[in-house]
């Protein structure tokens, strides 16, 4: 019995030394902040972005973490708003709108709609749940996202490339000319993304042309399913840069219907979650932070 209690002292000294070592602290998998920086709750962020008519959620792709608290989002929303609630993504192309919605109703099989919807190579573990969920509740879902053909096309040739599609080719895009405006920014960053993957041939203005041609094309979509449900909740998913900074998509969406109120979301990571970084503050209306050494869905 001595040797026993003896072992279990023991055991429980090194516990301690251990929780000593990693500071006592339970592992964290995020912390959401509001704009300021300030720690809230997943329930008080519901609580907020639910009086918003849309919310604008910017993930990182590659984050379980995001996708996971993406599908939470969804469910809560839906609980709250009923019937009214809509969903739109980045990752799905408006002329597969028609695969979409015959998927959603039954019509076609699984596999159908996985063949010929051009998804991401990360559908099966990240947005085939938003997708199931959507199916089952009967919420529609928004292809929102310009023809990737399209968007290629921009890359190469800026938006006057766009000018020689026909118009039922035009169909599923923003209407042209769409509001553009020169960011030096955003052409900076994409003039260093081209040189470091050594494609230092392509125009980086093109390049941000092709950028805002996706965010006009994705707010042209939001605002005409406010044209057909006027009283509904909006909720979308894309990349962060799409929405960061009140930026991207956003601006657009006041040029198309400029009594949409629009609540942000966007996700980070860093090393320490104890606070929220001064390049994060601001960066949306919450900002959920997750560790630098979370795992990738790939």
């Amino acid at each position: 019995m001595k040797k026993i209690s003896k072992q279990l002292t023991t055991l429980f000294f090194a516990l301690l030394c251990t929780l000593s070592t990693f500071g006592g602290k339970n592992p964290q998998a995020y912390v959401i902040f509001d704009s300021q920086g300030e720690k809230v709750s997943f329930e008080q962020m519901i609580e907020t972005v639910s009086k918003k008519n849309l919310v604008l959620f910017g993930e990182i792709h590659n984050c379980p973490i995001c996708h996971w608290l993406e599908a939470e989002t969804m469910k809560h929303l839906h609980a709250l708003h009923g019937k009214k609630l809509l969903l739109g993504a980045e990752m799905f192309e408006s002329d597969n709108q028609l695969i979409l919605n015959e998927f959603m109703k039954g019509e076609i099989s699984k596999s159908s709609f996985e063949s010929e919807m051009r998804l991401w190579k990360n559908y099966s573990t990240d947005y085939a749940q938003l997708v199931e969920y959507a199916k089952e509740h009967k919420v529609p879902f928004y292809a929102t996202n310009i023809p990737r053909r399209y968007a290629q096309i921009v890359a190469l040739k800026g938006l006057d490339g766009l000018d020689a599609l026909s118009d039922e080719a035009k169909r599923y895009i923003a209407p042209l000319p769409i509001p553009y405006v020169v960011d030096s920014a955003t052409t900076a960053m994409f003039g260093t993304m081209t040189a470091q993957m050594g494609h230092s041939s392509r125009n980086p203005e093109f390049m941000s042309q092709a950028q805002s041609i996706k965010d006009a094309t994705m707010a042209w979509t939001i605002s005409q399913a406010f044209v057909e449900n006027p009283d509904s909740y909006f909720l979308h998913f894309h990349g962060s840069f799409h929405s960061d900074h009140y930026g991207g998509i956003i601006p657009f969406l006041m040029q198309y219907n400029s009594r949409l109120s629009a609540a942000t979301i966007s996700c980070c990571r860093q090393k320490d979650l104890s606070q929220l970084e001064e390049e994060h503050i601001g960066k949306a209306d919450f900002i959920i932070c997750i560790p630098e050494d979370m795992v990738n869905s790939y």
